[in-house]
């Protein structure tokens, strides 16, 4: 079950909108939008734009576009897929309503009227059931990216508050890590050459020499 939403820009976590919760869902759900500042802090221009954090009986999940993070806090037992599709729909119509001006706003929740959108399209995915019924919606055209939710990284958030682990790409670290290693078998192959000139030099200055004495002598 869809429970609640924040946006914020990306860059300075400056909140941009967020869902009107009901008051037993704001105090059930407060230790876990603390979390979803911690999250905002540690969000890097390399972070993945898709992941999944679970929090006990919830999961926050979250996607970037355009500078904008779109965070949704549900049921653990709520399919991710449906979650992202929820954000994706978000993302998209956020751009048309908002896009240009996202780099610009200075106070917090500047785009506070976006809470109607938000709120019609939890509606719709609040529960699988719903979801599942929504006829034409991001639920039967989700991209590739999203239709593979297994490739979407999912952390637990004890590992971001007492490991202090970022929330960087992995498939960054993979690129870094197989560059790093192409430069070490490069260096292997110069220095086994260079060691075999050293060993085989020697040899083959002698051999030459002497083929040289040779044809000197017998020409």
């Amino acid at each position: 079950m869809v429970r609640s939403t924040l946006i914020v820009r990306a860059s300075d976590a400056l909140p941009l909108a967020a869902s009107v919760d009901d008051e037993p869902t704001e105090q059930a759900l407060q230790e876990h939008k603390q979390q979803a500042k911690l999250i905002f802090r540690r969000i890097t221009p390399n972070s993945e734009p898709l992941c999944s954090i679970e929090s006990g009986q919830y999961t926050l999940h979250y996607l970037i576009s355009d500078n904008v993070v779109f965070l949704v806090i549900a049921d653990k037992s709520y399919p991710r897929k449906l979650a992202f599709s929820y954000l994706d729909e978000l993302s998209k119509e956020f751009s048309t309503s908002y896009g240009a001006k996202v780099d610009t706003v200075r106070k917090p929740y500047a785009f506070v009227g976006f809470d109607t959108f938000m709120g019609k399209t939890a509606r719709i995915y609040q529960d699988t059931r719903t979801a599942g019924a929504a006829g034409n919606s991001n639920i039967e055209k989700l991209n590739d990216e999203l239709q593979d939710v297994t490739r979407i990284m999912t952390k637990n958030m004890e590992e971001l508050l007492w490991r202090g682990d970022s929330l960087d790409r992995m498939s960054h670290l993979s690129t870094s890590l197989r560059s790093e290693s192409e430069k070490y078998r490069k260096s292997a192959r110069n220095i086994n050459v260079q060691a075999m000139l050293r060993q085989y030099a020697p040899i083959g200055a002698v051999v030459f020499i002497v083929i040289i004495l040779l044809w000197w002598r017998f020409s």
